[in-house]
């Protein structure tokens, strides 16, 4: 059984919010979620709770056991690939619904096609440059994103684009230093309540409620201290460098890769000169700069380094997807 009638929703159904008609509306709709962990696993939960007609969840990882204190979803399928177990958990809750399993990572070269067509984005990876990868396409495409970030005890959920700013209009810039939740760690019912979020603002999103999570940021600070602001009117940065995808790399670019030999003993590309993010040597003029590392992180501090003399500069972060 699958729609308006499911007895999966009545109680949700007997909203004012939702009725009959949301909750066809949410039968008809098709989500992407891009992450499959932390963030995710609350996310399609409820979403697939929700009854979301037509789920598409990208995840390259593979669950491991430090994972399962935040991806109980996952429980029971350590070394199975995240889309396809988050996708096992779908259609053993409700088997009418459609779920697409893409095992790779979101990439600039992927992610036109899969924003395609979808309704909303959630933005579950927890990556700047899946982050500002998917702002830009969701910008582009005019579909809504949600996005979420959390580490240790703290972190924010927004919705983006779909007419409202971008992320790029909230967070013009990255931070001078980045963690993990591997390095730093992380709680898991922090995850859990800013994944929740995630598909409660896609859900308001999916329904047009009002006032719309569009435009809006939630903050979650330490001591479940919550803040936020509502940021309809910012204006879109006038400068801010891409991300694009090794294929991307052109004939006459000028390659820094800013990682050392002993993190990628084979550089981005064949071209591709070592570099330190610091004091990164300055392009040929005329040429475009292309600069790459792990997390996108250093290059992004090496392009505001040469920005003010060299202004056209494309990012690589080569550990975000392989």
């Amino acid at each position: 059984m699958f729609g308006t009638e499911d007895p999966r929703h009545a109680r949700q159904v007997v909203l004012p919010e939702v009725g009959a008609a949301g909750q066809a509306r949410l039968a008809r709709a098709r989500v992407l979620v891009v992450g499959a962990g932390g963030l995710g696993s609350p996310a399609i939960m409820y979403l697939a709770g929700a009854g979301v007609g037509d789920l598409v969840i990208v995840d390259h990882d593979r669950v491991e056991v430090s994972n399962l204190h935040r991806q109980p979803i996952h429980a029971g399928r350590a070394g199975a690939g995240k889309a396809a177990s988050a996708a096992r958990f779908v259609r053993e809750l409700d088997e009418g619904l459609r779920v697409t399993v893409v095992d790779e990572a979101l990439t600039p070269a992927n992610a036109g096609g899969l924003v395609g067509g979808c309704d909303v984005v959630l933005d579950c990876a927890d990556s700047f440059a899946v982050s500002y990868i998917l702002s830009d396409v969701c910008l582009a495409a005019g579909v809504p994103l949600v996005s979420a970030s959390a580490l240790g005890m703290t972190g924010y959920c927004g919705g983006f684009c779909g007419g409202a700013p971008s992320l790029r209009a909230v967070f013009p810039d990255l931070p001078d230093r980045a963690a993990t939740c591997a390095t730093a760690g992380v709680l898991g019912p922090v995850v859990g309540i800013l994944g929740a979020m995630q598909a409660q603002m896609a859900l308001a999103v999916l329904l047009e409620m009002s006032p719309s999570p569009l435009g809006q940021l939630v903050t979650l600070g330490a001591g479940l201290r919550w803040g936020g602001f509502r940021f309809d009117s910012a204006a879109e940065p006038a400068d801010g460098f891409a991300f694009i995808d090794k294929s991307g790399i052109g004939p006459d670019d000028f390659i820094l890769d800013l990682r050392g030999a002993d993190e990628a003993p084979v550089p981005v590309h064949p071209r591709a000169l070592r570099a330190d993010a610091a004091c990164p040597p300055a392009p040929p003029p005329g040429a475009r700069a292309v600069l790459a590392c792990r997390s996108g992180l250093r290059a992004w501090r090496a392009a505001r380094a040469l920005a003010p003399t060299h202004p056209d500069i494309v990012l690589i972060a080569t550990g975000e997807y392989r």
